[in-house]
């Protein structure tokens, strides 16, 4: 019984790593995004190991509906997240990643105008398409927690294209 055990953990471990693809050394690129208003942020990562690597993005949101419809408010935001990558089949990707950044924020409600940083924690899972040539084409979900006020019941997250160039 214990040798079947020992198999068996083996052959997990065994497929596991066989899954297991280089990825690029550095990407950089766009990302598109929502949270509850449109956004784009700069993106860069930097390849750390085969499977794993380091994403910085450096974006700007803009959304109406912040606590009700009187308000139009602005975020830049610094996000690092670690991320982990198994390969599918056929330069299809998936990644999970955790991390967090800061922010800061502004809003206009007639005559108030407010501003204040904050700081959050992030999670993050995706789907990449790897081309022959340098383009990585990704499809990812980022839950973002904490805020101080600029997420509503200091939840976020939003759903977001991204296009990298490899190098």
């Amino acid at each position: 019984m214990k040798k079947i055990i020992l198999s068996a953990i083996m052959l997990m471990g065994l497929a596991f790593t066989a899954q297991a693809q280089d990825i690029s050394k550095n990407a950089l690129g766009l990302r598109f995004g929502d949270s509850g208003g449109f956004g784009a942020e700069l993106s860069y990562q930097r390849g750390l190991s085969a499977n794993n690597r380091l994403e910085l993005d450096l974006g700007w949101r803009n959304r109406s509906n912040f606590n009700n419809n009187d308000y139009d408010d602005s975020a830049i935001k610094l996000t690092g997240l670690y991320q982990w990558v198994w390969n599918i089949d056929g330069g299809f990707n998936w990644y999970a990643g955790v991390g967090g950044g800061v922010g800061n924020y502004s809003y206009d409600n007639n005559n108030t105008s407010y501003n204040d940083t904050f700081a959050f924690a992030a999670g993050d899972i995706g789907i990449e398409y790897n081309f022959d040539f340098p383009l990585l084409v990704s499809l990812d979900f980022r839950p973002e927690f904490g805020g101080s006020g600029y997420y509503k019941n200091n939840y976020g997250s939003d759903v977001a294209l991204a296009l990298k160039y490899q190098f």
